[in-house]
């Protein structure tokens, strides 16, 4: 199947439109490229539910801080369009930076107050600020009817589900479960800075709070099984550990509340790759 590929925003919104004519639904798929099989799955999910599917591609500068990797971060728009070519999507979207931003930049930034400040918020300071800005344009670029992003960035999904409630923009937003490698590493576009040895290590991030999580049911402390936890990882070869924290799952709200829904989420350095993830 042949897919377009569109540069502009002009050419996105008379493609939309066109669909819109002729009764078709939309569905959106963020990514920042360098797909693997996460990516593909979440437009999978949305071909499944919408009649109609844009993937973008788009490394978004605001949302990198000062000693991150947007330089180096994979780039590989011709392998990613055959993918989602393969599975069926009928439009790329890949603006460049001055399309997206302006000549100038762009002056204006949303930004999530609280929830966008905690966890990846306070070790990536406007992290949030550049996601939410980015995804703000792409959804009123676009206007589909569902956007589609995955759990993997569970904050992140938190992050977006809320502007999009308080901005009132007409969006479903849709969380698609974290998909994993065999071996349950969260599959991960900075996967691919891991060296051999790096990976073999990696799985133990996800074992480890899922042990956590177990652990919790089972009555134990959230403080104490989050100590457990960081050293749990700095033992296994893990150099640097931000955070293993238990949140409520609705807003991310510190209080481990016994048989409230509540999400494990970690972050952690390993070798150059900063790895997260997170577990019910």
């Amino acid at each position: 199947m042949t897919i377009s590929t569109l540069r502009t925003v002009a050419d996105l919104r008379a493609q939309v439109s066109q669909w819109r004519a002729d009764g078709l639904t939309v569905g959106l798929v963020p990514t920042m490229g360098a797909l693997h099989d996460g990516h593909l799955t979440l437009v999978k999910t949305a071909l499944a539910k919408c009649d109609r599917v844009i993937a973008t591609i788009f490394v978004n500068p605001k949302q990198f801080g000062p000693n991150e990797d947007l330089d180096s971060y994979p780039r590989t728009e011709n392998e990613d369009r055959e993918k989602l070519a393969d599975v069926g999507g009928h439009v790329l979207f890949a603006p460049n930076v001055a399309e997206m931003y302006g000549t100038d930049g762009g002056v204006t930034k949303i930004c999530v107050s609280g929830l966008g400040d905690i966890l990846e918020g306070a070790f990536r300071p406007g992290f949030f600020d550049g996601v939410a800005t980015v995804v703000t344009k792409l959804l009123l670029q676009a206007l589909p009817d569902v956007a589609f992003f995955g759990e993997k960035d569970y904050q992140q999904l938190a992050v977006i589900k809320r502007f999009v409630a308080d901005l009132n923009i007409p969006v479903t937003i849709e969380g698609v479960p974290t998909v994993r490698e065999t071996d349950g590493l969260a599959m991960s576009s900075r996967n691919a800075y891991l060296d051999r040895e790096e990976r073999q290590i990696a799985p133990l991030l996800y074992r480890t709070i899922s042990e956590v999580s177990e652990r919790f049911k089972m009555g134990g402390d959230a403080e104490a099984l989050s100590k457990w936890a960081t050293q749990q990882l700095l033992e296994g070869g893990f150099q640097k550990v931000d955070y293993v924290a238990l949140r409520k799952a609705q807003d991310l709200a510190e209080g481990a509340v016994k048989g409230e829904a509540m999400r494990v989420l970690v972050a952690a350095f390993l070798g150059k790759a900063r790895l997260i993830d997170n577990v019910g």
